[in-house]
């Protein structure tokens, strides 16, 4: 019911009077050489209803679930094709109700690189771009992560492709379309049996599934602005569902759509800071929560 198993970043995002100093692994924008940006973004997510495979309830005994994160990222424009980003959450989970004890902790440090194929422009300022991207994630902290909906992660190691194509015309919209496959290691449980997938496993070690993500977005990006939006669709290549009256587990299937937004701004003063508010919500999902995140957040943008 947590969306940790994404390997979506949460704040890779530069803007300034500097140009094009947006980038997250799925967008269409590239940092110039050598410029880098550093800042930090705070997240609150929260849900009371959820979905248990396909049937949508609310549960007593946990009432709702808040998730809050501080996440320091880092982006680096190496050179005009090739941009590296980083981002390290600390998580912290709450449940409302219940008797089960609140966790929190240093989750997984996430490394993308990020590759512009190709760009094919017109005479009147169109422009087509498609981007590869490939991202790696490492558990940073000792957390569990047999204490779903709780865990601040799954504690495995990710690692993902991801193709993006980018289209620009002669104003200042753009449209994006994204999408990434993530393979999952192996996660190891502190006991020697588990019950999932209606069987038995005489063994500690979790297979888990491979995910898809795919992201269809558009919006504006003029002067200070910066306006995007996006629809996000999680698919879970695996898994089984949440067991009727029980806890969830870190190998389910966890499906969603996700609707995202957010308002960017770069600051006249002082020069190359940035400010970002952003709102998701989940419209649609399959063991997870119907969950609704805020974020806010400040970006520093530097040449080197």
């Amino acid at each position: 019911m947590t969306l940790s198993r994404t390997i979506r970043a949460l704040g890779l995002v530069a803007v300034s009077s500097l140009p094009a100093l947006a980038q997250t692994p799925a967008d269409g924008f590239m940092m110039p050489k050598r410029h880098a940006s550093i800042g930090v973004l705070y997240a609150q997510d929260s849900w009371d209803h959820y979905w248990e495979g396909t049937l949508k309830r609310t549960n007593g005994n946990i009432g709702t679930v808040t998730t809050r994160s501080v996440t320091w990222h880092a982006g680096y424009g190496i050179t005009e094709r090739l941009g590296v980003m980083a981002t390290l959450p600390y998580i912290s989970t709450h449940a409302s109700q219940g008797v089960l004890s609140d966790a929190s902790g240093i989750q997984d440090l996430s490394i993308a690189a990020k590759y512009k194929l190709l760009t094919a422009g017109s005479t009147r300022g169109q422009a087509f771009s498609a981007f590869l991207v490939g991202a790696a994630a490492l558990p940073m902290g000792d957390y569990t992560p047999d204490f779903m909906p709780l865990s601040i992660g799954t504690a495995g190691g990710r690692a993902s492709a991801r193709l993006t194509l980018n289209y620009q015309p002669a104003s200042s919209w753009f449209a994006n379309a994204s999408s990434a496959y993530t393979f999952c290691s192996n996660v190891t449980l502190n006991r020697n049996s588990y019950f999932a997938n209606g069987q038995l496993y005489l063994t500690n070690e979790v297979a888990m599934p491979n995910v898809l993500e795919n992201t269809i977005g558009a919006g504006y990006q003029g002067g200070r602005w910066q306006v995007p939006l996006a629809i996000v669709q999680q698919r879970t290549l695996g898994g089984g569902d949440i067991r009727r009256q029980d806890m969830p587990f870190v190998s389910n299937r966890m499906d969603f759509v996700r609707v995202d937004g957010a308002v960017m701004y770069a600051l006249p003063v002082p020069n190359n800071l940035s400010i970002r508010f952003g709102a998701s919500h989940v419209l649609t999902g399959r063991n997870v929560g119907q969950s609704t995140t805020f974020t806010t957040g400040v970006s520093h943008a530097f040449r080197l």
